[in-house]
């Protein structure tokens, strides 16, 4: 015969203080996991948004990022004839760009971030970046040292804002405008004229790389495999979503460390709730023989404590939920590996996570749980009612 719930539920609730207890320090244990899977979900969410399913990104054969990229001038004007490329208002939609970083001071680090610098084709690199919209001011002017930031930059900033003058390369830079990038990397970048910033940093030849625009969806992977195959181009192409999603790694060591973390605080949680389970045993091993002697099985029992500690250990996933939900929106910058400059997102707390966090509250319930039910479970008749 099964024991009702109702009995699990209200030896919770006598055990008011001792349920609290454990029951926090299994939330914060949730709390620090979700804490950790919403940095990595945001940060993919940011690369995610960066990339447009038609563009196509070009480097030089051998190159795994912008940043270490040597791709020429002459490689480029070969590029653009390349069958399978849209056309825009200019021409072939085909940008030319250089990719770098530059040292900002911020109000949290006032010794300065490095923040990723795009030289960019004017109009094309702005016409492809359909993300990206002109929140305030308006866009640079070609051959001119002008700039414009991102929306994250420029609020992380001050220095960055509508209208200040930043030095970097040969000389001051005015900034005209600020970019929203939307959920995308955009918004932790600073745009300008590819040919102006090429010849600042002593590149006029040699830049970064280049984005290109197929047709359709269709003359993508022909781009890409064109492009690769090409060895006077000595180039190699992936479409641009799939190098950005390839810099999610950034995040990785984070989530190694966090989810390690995580995992040591889990096994003090199991104990501390094996310990509270323990003590529930130890305290009504009377009642125990009661529920014997009217009938309840060994299994019943078992399962009554178990549940007993599952219902326990879900509160505390769920008060770890609540308590990791005031992250979800919060800004936040971590270090690209790639570009080796700081890329702001928002954390991004789903309820995906949110029940991931649950399932691992409720794994750390059982895995706590079961000894003691166990326990329970195989105490005599007799010697139960003799006890205590």
């Amino acid at each position: 015969m099964a024991i009702p719930i109702s009995y699990s539920l209200r030896n919770l609730a006598v055990r008011k203080t001792t349920t609290i207890m454990t029951a926090l320090g299994i939330a914060i244990t949730v709390a620090v996991l979700l804490a950790v899977l919403a940095l990595v979900n945001g940060l993919r969410a940011a690369f995610r948004a960066s990339g447009h399913p038609l563009n196509v990104l070009v480097l030089r054969k051998g190159s795994d990022n912008e940043i270490n990229s040597n791709f020429t001038r002459a490689a480029f004007q070969a590029l653009k004839v390349k069958p399978g490329i849209a056309r825009g208002s200019g021409g072939p939609m085909a940008s030319l760009e250089i990719v770098t970083a530059i040292n900002l001071p911020s109000e949290a680090n006032p010794d300065g971030v490095n923040i990723t610098l795009r030289g960019i084709s004017q109009p094309e690199g702005i016409e492809m970046r359909d993300q990206v919209k002109l929140a305030a001011g308006r866009w640079f002017q070609s051959g001119k040292r002008e700039v414009v930031v991102g929306a994250s930059t420029a609020r992380r900033n001050p220095a960055a804002a509508l209208g200040k003058t930043l030095r970097f390369g040969r000389g001051p830079w005015l900034v005209v405008g600020i970019m929203d990038g939307g959920n995308s990397s955009a918004n932790s970048e600073i745009f300008g004229d590819v040919n102006q910033i090429s010849a600042d940093f002593g590149r006029s030849e040699v830049v970064s790389s280049a984005l290109v625009r197929a047709t359709d969806p269709v003359a993508v992977h022909a781009l890409v495999n064109d492009i690769s195959d090409d060895r006077q181009l000595a180039c190699t192409a992936r479409t641009e979503r799939e190098y950005y999603e390839a810099q999610t790694s950034s995040g990785a060591p984070v989530a190694t460390v966090g989810i390690v973390v995580a995992i040591i605080m889990a096994v003090g949680s199991s104990f501390a709730a094996m310990n509270t389970m323990y003590a529930a045993v130890s305290r009504r091993t009377r009642e125990i023989g009661t529920l014997r002697v009217l009938g309840f099985s060994r299994g019943g029992i078992l399962a009554s404590f178990f549940l007993e500690s599952l219902f326990l250990a879900g509160l505390g996933g769920l008060l770890g939920c609540l308590l990791v939900l005031p992250l979800n929106g919060f800004e936040t910058g971590i270090g690209n590996f790639a570009t080796f400059s700081e890329i702001a997102f928002d954390f991004r707390i789903s309820p995906a996570i949110m029940a991931l966090g649950v399932a691992f509250s409720l794994l750390m319930g059982a895995l706590g749980g079961f000894f003691p039910a166990r326990a329970a479970a195989k105490k005599e008749i007799l010697n139960a009612l003799r006890e205590a």
